[in-house]
């Protein structure tokens, strides 16, 4: 969620100095894109996963702070609810044999993490939302102690003006339409984000290629059917997110003003065409000032923090995100695409990262672009349809006509995710080992999303209520999980 804050609230004058300082900000990251070195001779990537804690019945465990205290890692941090935490990996590069690596790395930090949250009686589930999780779960005190997390609750309510309202429909009709005070349906939706530093010039192509690829990303990786015990969409999350955090009333919709969790609506030319639509059309919620003169930083031959800009482009909710960042007082770029559920493994979670550089570099480097050939509502349309349906739904892309997730993984898509991880430099062994998942998981059509529904309906044919087939279904799930095998090969009971 982002960087601490100081206040839990702000005034009008707050607000208003607020929106002159990003303004400032983007006034100040125009002219650098023009005139500034960015770092990009030595591209990283980057990982973000988010965490569910759950007590020996498999329900929320809402005791970060212990588990953190225990953990004693500043890689493990604070999310929204009390019961997620998230693990920050540090950058590295894609080449040679670095996948392996950092799987035996995150395997090793996460058991060591979940062996101290045992000893506060917390367990952790890497999973897209967490199948136990009630409304009454949310009665209590759920949220996180940070001031960020409360300002921002408090914000988005106040800008909507009423309660949440959720209404979400899965294809049998089960159904969940309720009321929120809040936005704490949000910290349901646990994801795995991937970070791509790329140069300025070349960030346009990336940003379109990965909103290109992102549905089959949620076609092949859906791991969140269920939610307040209701099996919905196959990736629910998507849907869960984009209400729970929607400052809209009903009016505001109905006149067509953009929703906080966005899609985008074109393709675009410029990473700044993002941020200036951010400015543009999305009202403060943390109104945060710094005393930074950006321009006279930039004249001083200085890389601006640009806070400002940067904290406000952290509530504009992309499923592609831009981000503008600095390392040792070098300001460098980078897509942060925030499609992927966590889990099922991190041989899963490693695959479709694999997945997605590969695919993402070859689809970038196009002579003619996959989205010259097609419109950015189509595009958004197939969002739609593989969050709803997972891997069996239909997609549109350019030269196959309408056709199915995993058929186009493996008649187009695989073999393009192979040639870029080449052309990264990664070896010979990762390419095939982390593709050969997504390939099992494409020719079986299980992933996380199938498994869980068919794991649960096995237990409510033997004789199981809903909620107590959710609970065995995430014994399993926490079973298999652990063991580190890919999704598609866990047996249903």
């Amino acid at each position: 969620m982002g960087s601490e804050v100081s206040a839990q609230s702000y005034t009008r004058e707050q607000r208003q100095r607020y929106r002159e300082k990003v303004r400032q900000n983007l006034d100040v990251f125009e002219r650098m894109l023009t005139t500034s070195s960015f770092d990009f001779d030595r591209p990283m990537t980057g990982l973000e996963i988010e965490l569910n804690l759950v007590d020996d019945r498999q329900q929320p465990h809402f005791h970060n702070a212990e588990v953190l205290e225990a953990i004693a890692d500043p890689g493990f941090q604070t999310e929204l609810a009390r019961y997620n935490v998230e693990l920050n990996v540090p950058p590295r590069p894609l080449p040679g044999d670095s996948a392996f690596e950092l799987e035996r790395d995150l395997r090793d930090s996460l058991n060591a993490a979940d062996e101290a949250a045992r000893e506060v009686g917390s367990k952790m589930v890497a999973i897209g939302i967490l199948p136990t999780i009630m409304p009454e779960h949310y009665e209590g005190d759920w949220i996180s102690e940070n001031n960020r997390y409360t300002a921002l609750n408090d914000s988005i309510v106040l800008a909507r003006g009423e309660d949440v309202y959720l209404d979400i429909e899965g294809p049998t009709g089960e159904r969940v339409a309720t009321y929120c005070t809040s936005i704490a349906p949000e910290s349901a939706c646990t994801s795995v984000q991937l970070h791509l530093q790329v140069a300025p010039h070349d960030f346009a192509s990336h940003w379109n290629a990965a909103q290109s690829l992102s549905p089959v990303q949620l076609g092949l990786a859906a791991n969140s059917p269920y939610f307040f015990g209701k099996r919905l969409h196959a990736e629910t999350r998507i849907e869960l997110f984009s209400q729970a955090t929607d400052t809209r009333p009903v009016e505001l919709k109905n006149q067509g003003v953009r929703p906080r969790v966005f899609f985008g609506e074109r393709w675009i030319t410029s990473i700044f065409d993002l941020f200036e639509e951010n400015v543009r059309y999305f009202p403060t919620l943390l109104a945060e000032v710094t005393d930074e003169d950006p321009m006279a930083k930039l004249e001083a031959g200085v890389a601006p923090e640009l806070a400002e800009l940067r904290l406000h482009n952290g509530t504009v909710y992309r499923w592609n995100r831009p981000i503008y960042d600095i390392v040792d007082g070098v300001p460098h770029l980078r897509v942060e695409n925030r499609v992927l559920p966590a889990g099922p493994t991190i041989a899963d979670v490693l695959a479709n990262a694999a997945f997605y550089y590969g695919a993402v570099r070859v689809l970038a480097a196009a002579d003619r672009p996959v989205w010259t050939k097609m419109s950015f509502a189509a595009c958004e349309e197939n969002f739609r349809r593989a969050a709803r349906d997972g891997m069996e739904a239909r997609v549109y892309w350019p030269g196959f006509g309408e056709v199915s997730a995993d058929e186009l993984v493996l008649r187009h898509l695989l073999p393009i995710a192979h040639e870029g991880l080449r052309a990264w430099g990664v070896s010979d062994a990762v390419r095939e080992h982390y593709l050969g998942i997504i390939e099992g998981r494409a020719t079986t059509g299980v992933n996380g999303a199938e498994w869980q529904t068919r794991t649960v309906r096995h237990f409510e044919e033997q004789g199981l209520q809903r909620r107590e087939a959710l609970r065995a279904m995430v014994e399993r799930y926490i079973a298999h999980m652990d063991a580190n095998d890919p999704v598609h090969t866990w047996p249903v009971p």
